[in-house]
């Protein structure tokens, strides 16, 4: 399984203060070093953790391929049409999540979505969509022309966060807490499932399939037996266990569990 190390959080910490420290560069050494395939960056509209700087600075001088997340927006568009980086990953936005909350709405957006693609392979990006598991999502995707998609696995995520979280810590038999640990496993299984039998599909139509959101040390290795998932990008859970080990160990210790 390769592995895209989102380095967003690094700049996060940065523009809590609004000042020059940590630098998001700092890392790019660090990430190669310690086994990792491609950087990942999300330049959010909102500009809430990469800047544009960054974003500059980075593509020019990682020792890695760069996936750019971004949102079809004109602006921001413009700006990696002349970045060109390895490859652009289109997500949606919005201003008031938290987080990315879902894939990309790619069957109400197709005329936005083939132009944007258009403009990308022209200038010679690869191109991946960001989708929610489904097949038609897939057939849309292929139809769109993209080398790439990613799946969103924030759903798998979180139904495993409930399951092994909150409910496995609690030490009693209610028997309403036994039904929520059953349903919770039924459909866990079936994320699981879905996303094994979806990337099969996709690989069969030529599609590459990457995956990502939500995934950590707990609920990596279920996603890394899906053989037709050639790729996770995790950002999060990798910068929060540096704070304790290092950014080095702490990918280290993701790489170590994306063995096949």
């Amino acid at each position: 399984m390769k592995l895209g190390v989102n380095i967003d959080h690094i700049a996060v910490l940065r523009e809590a203060r609004k000042i020059a420290d940590p630098n998001p560069m700092d890392a790019l050494g660090i990430v190669k070093r310690a086994g990792a395939e491609q950087i990942t960056i999300h330049l959010r509209e909102d500009r809430r953790h990469i800047q544009d700087a960054d974003a500059i600075n980075i593509i020019k001088h990682s020792p890695l391929p760069i996936n750019l997340e971004c949102a079809m927006a004109n602006e921001i568009i413009d700006i990696v049409c002349d970045l060109k980086p390895h490859r652009v990953t289109l997500v949606p936005e919005k201003r008031e999540e938290v987080t990315t909350e879902g894939g990309l709405n790619i069957l109400g957006e197709q005329p936005l979505l083939n132009a944007t693609i258009q403009r990308l392979q022209d200038n010679e990006i690869e191109v991946s969509l960001f989708i929610d598991p489904t097949l038609e999502n897939i057939q849309t995707s292929k139809e769109l022309g993209v080398e790439w998609i990613e799946f969103h696995t924030g759903k798998y995520a979180n139904v495993y966060a409930m399951l092994y979280g909150n409910l496995a810590n609690t030490h009693h038999t209610i028997p309403e807490l036994d039904l929520s640990r059953k349903v919770l496993t039924i459909i866990l299984e079936e994320e699981l499932t879905n996303l094994r039998v979806l990337s099969g599909d996709a690989m069969e139509l030529g599609l590459k399939v990457a995956a990502g959101h939500g995934l950590n040390y707990q609920n990596v290795e279920a996603i890394n037996e899906i053989e037709t998932i050639e790729e996770l990008n995790i950002g999060q859970s990798i910068i929060a266990r540096s704070v304790w080990v290092g950014l080095e160990q702490a990918i280290l210790d993701m790489k170590a569990l994306l063995i096949r």
